[in-house]
């Protein structure tokens, strides 16, 4: 019984290992004549080069392109075509590694494509394509209040104003309300009404409340204020900087702009800058004795850029626009500007706006500024969102808004007009805010809410 069993069971392995060979065999004929037929080799691995021209979008508006074209050395000097939507749109020779153009052919909200052609040791290549969205049109619709202050003891004005957001608005000047002859020196706005304020801070050990000209806020609790000498506040607590003590004698200031509350830039008579960074002062040379009448800035991608307009409104001494930095300040050309100037501002480093005796624009490598049409009164002040949402301020209160395409005078569309002047506009999304003075000694401000 035992040796029938041992039989049994080597018969029955013996039967499973000759299948189970069989099957792999099989298995393995059936794929065999497949991989012999397979005489397909894959492609060789191909390194992709990198182009040699490039592009890039540094800005666009409702109607421009600012897109920049690099080359490597080694192809230098190069012919290039700039192709627009596949059609050739201009060719020029770069003779460096790179260079700005402007495509200023465009529509509002279309996008287009942009690629370069070149011919490069004999053979044409391409760049890369990159897409460019202009942006769209913003709306003129505003919806406009008008408030005014003082009317007692005194000649009342505003010449300055901040938004930090629709229910915190600062302006400063100086405000007559009552028969005591003490003005206060700036209003503010809660979403509701404007309260007068009186900033008073201590000046070589006197309480003072010092006629302000200049605002600067970052929030509710961090605004800078300027007095002749910077101030510096939470919005109830302020600080003055003896400067003419610390810094030098002679500076005078009126308007501040700033990065931060740790790197701020203050302007004013005579050619007056102060800088403020991380808790120490410093003077700035301007080579100018011109008064500064303003200043504005950006940083974008690490980069600080600004710029300063001084000018004597009586053209006794000239005009001078000026490009700051915390080591020096170097002269800008100001060949097509008028002989008055006022403001100042911009929000890339490619178009910059200048209004007074006029409002003029410049493009970036372009060595001239270009009158734009605008109703013909004296321009104060330009602030904006972007290039397509922007605003003036000027005499007779004059108030206009571009939408990226187009101005509109709003005296002309149901404002009521005022003799007097906007001396300064702020703009913050879609609220906007002017002040000034009227004719009749009260100041004004003015909000728009779109």
């Amino acid at each position: 019984m035992k040796n029938l069993f041992y039989f049994f069971c080597v018969s029955f392995l013996k039967k499973q290992l000759a299948n189970n060979i069989f099957a792999f065999l099989t298995l393995l004929f059936l794929l065999l004549p497949q991989q012999s037929c397979n005489t397909t080799e894959p492609p060789p691995f191909k390194e992709e080069l990198p182009k040699a021209i490039k592009l890039k979008l540094l800005d666009v508006s409702c109607t421009e392109a600012f897109i920049k074209v690099s080359a490597a050395d080694t192809v230098l000097p190069v012919n290039i075509t700039l192709k627009k939507d596949n059609t050739a749109l201009f060719s020029f020779t770069l003779t460096k590694t790179d260079t700005v153009v402007i495509d200023t052919t465009l529509q509002p909200n279309i996008t287009y494509s942009y690629q370069t052609t070149a011919q490069i040791k004999g053979k044409e290549e391409n760049s890369d394509t990159i897409q460019v969205k202009t942006l769209n049109t913003t709306s003129h619709n505003f919806t406009w209040q008008k408030f005014e202050f003082g009317g007692m003891g005194g000649s009342s004005v505003l010449y300055d104003v901040a938004i930090i957001n629709e229910n915190d608005i600062w302006a400063v000047g100086e405000i007559y309300a009552d028969t005591t002859g003490q003005a206060y020196n700036a209003v503010h706005w809660n979403g509701t009404s404007w309260e007068l304020k009186r900033i008073q801070t201590y000046f070589r050990g006197n309480l003072i409340t010092v006629p302000l000209e200049g605002i600067f806020a970052f929030s509710s609790t961090d605004i800078w204020m300027v007095g002749s000498l910077p101030i510096h506040g939470n919005g109830n607590d302020w600080t003055m900087y003896d400067l003419r003590t610390t810094v030098d004698p002679n500076l005078s200031l009126s308007k501040a702009w700033g990065s931060s509350s740790n790197d701020m830039y203050f302007v004013g008579r005579a050619g007056s800058i102060a800088h403020y960074k991380n808790g120490s002062w410093s003077k700035i040379e301007s080579g100018t004795d011109l008064p500064i009448n303003d200043i504005w800035g950006i940083t974008k991608n690490d980069q600080t850029i600004i710029t300063a307009i001084a000018s004597d409104k009586y053209q006794v001494k000239g005009k001078k626009v000026l490009s700051i930095t915390s080591s020096g300040v170097n002269e800008i050309s100001s060949e097509g500007l008028a002989w008055s100037l006022a403001c100042i501002w911009f929000n890339n480093n490619y178009t910059t706006l200048i209004g007074g005796d006029g409002l003029f624009v410049k493009l970036y490598s372009r060595l001239n500024w270009n009158s734009i049409t605008t109703p013909p009164y004296y321009i104060f002040s330009v602030r904006g969102n972007k290039l397509n949402d922007i605003v003036v301020c000027g005499g007779l209160g004059f108030v206009g808004h571009f939408n990226g395409i187009e101005w509109i005078n709003y005296l002309e569309n149901g404002l009521n007009e005022m003799f007097g002047n906007f001396y300064k506009v702020s703009m913050k999304e879609d609220i906007v805010c002017t002040v000034g003075v009227q004719a009749d000694g009260y100041a004004v401000a003015l909000i728009g809410k779109r």
